[in-house]
């Protein structure tokens, strides 16, 4: 007979393995929901942001690749590393017209603090009530997902990374920004 204890262990490991297929098996379904498809426009937004301009619209973006990453927390030990490297690498993005875009559910005052504590040049979007988030498949109940998605410069979204690994990420958005401005859609 299995004990309570190796039934309840036993159940836990297979949902970690089930979630673990769903987010980065299938990404059409990954853990914070739907993912919006690949090769089509990606959801419209408008935002507050932290930089005084009130808003910011992916539509203000236009003729630019943007580079939309959702995070959990400011202030937090993976999403500092995550800000950090993105402002490490913004001149090489400024150089191929691509624009870095924070999102998380943290209020335009923290995201200001955020900026001014790590010196972040690049635009935090307010999404406080998760409803962008949702859109692309970046929400879990409270917070956003650690997601990054690559719209290209009419607006169609070229790319969709899960499981990014703070450290190494604005490198591997880098390397597949090099790639996709080198095909032809």
């Amino acid at each position: 007979m299995i004990s309570r204890r190796a039934f309840i262990s036993s159940l836990l490991a297979s949902l970690i393995v089930l979630l673990a297929w769903i987010n980065f098996a299938n990404p059409a379904h990954a853990l914070g929901g739907k993912q919006p498809p690949i090769n089509e426009p990606a959801p419209e937004f408008t935002l507050p942001t932290n930089t005084g301009k009130g808003s910011v619209s992916l539509s203000d973006y236009h003729g630019k690749w943007v580079v939309l990453y959702f995070y959990p927390k400011d202030f937090t030990s993976g999403c500092t590393l995550e800000a950090q490297r993105f402002q490490q690498d913004l001149a090489k993005y400024m150089e191929i017209n691509a624009q870095i875009l924070g999102v998380s559910v943290d209020h335009v005052d923290s995201h200001a603090e955020f900026c001014e504590s790590e010196g972040l040049q690049f635009p935090l979007l307010a999404d406080t009530d998760g409803s962008v988030s949702k859109a692309y498949g970046s929400w879990l109940g409270i917070m956003s997902l650690r997601h990054t998605y690559i719209i290209d410069p009419e607006g169609i979204l070229r790319e969709i990374f899960l499981g990014v690994i703070p450290a190494i990420h604005s490198t591997e958005v880098l390397a597949r920004l090099d790639e996709l401005m080198s095909t032809s859609f």
